[in-house]
């Protein structure tokens, strides 16, 4: 994989894969999920469940990287 340079992209679609096990609740209300440049930006419909996400930005960042087993995102963006 890291010969074909495959890791880091499989790694990403695996952490995206795992934003509906880490956020549940959040899950009907995700409009949008992508990496860029080891950021995560997701696409919230809701307001008052941004707000809440904002203050677990960190929180979610390492639960997100240890699900996938790797540091593949530094932040996450909320819109």
């Amino acid at each position: 994989m890291r010969e074909y340079s495959l890791e880091v992209p499989l790694l990403e679609r695996r952490l995206i894969a795992s934003w509906k096990d880490v956020m549940p609740a959040a899950e009907p209300y995700t409009e949008s999920i992508e990496i860029r440049n080891q950021t995560l930006w997701v696409k919230i419909s809701s307001p008052a469940l941004k707000n809440d996400l904002l203050m677990q930005r960190t929180e979610l960042t390492q639960l997100l990287n240890s699900k996938v087993g790797a540091n593949i995102i530094n932040d996450i963006r909320f819109f």
